[in-house]
């Protein structure tokens, strides 16, 4: 792709920053949204839960990033965590959303964060980017947050929906706390071990994005996870023998429902999800097993 502005939401995410580094590292010229004064061309204000955005600012930019939004893992789900997670990818994707489709000159392409949590859980069941929405609080908030993004497709914007696995990544995210764990040797299975979990790479996260920056004709949803799907059981394993560590410390479902509440049910829930879409549009993982994006991480 040639230098382009690019416009990043969600800039300082474990994701985010990832991406503003791999994209100002082959000269891209990255403008972050920031949630304060901004401070010269580099930034742009915004207040997503505001419905603020200095949409000026956002003149001249090709692309436009969006992955903002409270972690979903940050905190036990009360109502109030609740409404803040929805109301900072719904409100935020709705505000940018708006404010990109108002632009004389418009980006060629909006990229905006969703998750696999779209699919509820699957159990055995394999499904890709054609599966209909599944039952509960993260797959209805998957799909108003990518409702949300409607004014950018309206507008006749490409727009793609990165639906993002867990991301093997050695800080943030989920993974970002199992990795002290398990060097510590208190690793082990989570509930039965037979759920399903879709991972990717941050490196391969972060390549795919790009990916769907760069490749005209490419929209809609995209499932962003590693092409094989492993059990936690399995996973567990691997990271035991990536790490030197047993992994003899398996947590019961009740403690975990103890301990987190109604956010158990997104861990001891399955999700076989493949990227199908992604790889049908040409995109190479670097690191599609577990104990290569395990490795990875701790490079």
């Amino acid at each position: 792709m040639e230098r382009s502005r690019i416009a990043v939401a969600g800039a300082s995410g474990l994701i985010g920053s990832a991406l503003v580094r791999s994209l100002a590292a082959d000269g891209h010229e990255v403008v972050r949204l920031v949630r304060r004064a901004s401070h010269g061309d580099a930034e742009v204000c915004w207040d997503p839960e505001g419905r603020y955005v200095d949409a000026a600012s956002l003149a001249g930019c090709d692309v436009v990033v969006n992955l903002a939004g409270a972690g979903v893992g940050d905190h036990r789900w009360t109502d109030a965590y609740k409404k803040r997670v929805r109301d900072s990818r719904v409100l935020g994707t709705a505000t940018l959303a708006e404010a990109v489709a108002s632009l004389p000159q418009p980006p060629r392409v909006f990229v905006n964060g969703s998750a696999i949590g779209f699919y509820g859980d699957t159990g055995e069941r394999t499904v890709d980017e054609d599966a209909p929405p599944g039952n509960g609080f993260l797959p209805s908030l998957c799909v108003e947050w990518e409702e949300a993004a409607a004014p950018v497709r309206e507008a006749g914007i490409r727009t793609v929906f990165a639906r993002t696995g867990l991301v093997v990544a050695r800080t943030g995210g989920a993974w970002g706390r199992l990795f002290p764990l398990f060097r510590a040797g208190l690793g082990g299975p989570l509930g039965s071990g037979r759920q399903y979990w879709s991972y990717i790479a941050l490196r391969d996260e972060v390549a795919a994005l790009r990916h769907l920056i760069d490749t005209d004709g490419l929209s809609g949803p995209v499932n962003l996870t590693a092409p094989q799907p492993l059990t936690n059981r399995e996973i567990t394993a691997a990271m035991g023998r990536v790490l030197h560590r047993p992994t003899l410390f398996a947590v019961p479902a009740p403690v975990l429902r103890t301990v987190l509440g109604e956010l158990a049910g997104d861990v001891l829930g399955s999700q076989r999800v493949v990227p199908k879409r992604l790889l049908e549009s040409g995109f190479t993982f670097a690191f599609p097993g577990i104990e290569d994006a395990i490795r990875a991480a701790l490079d």
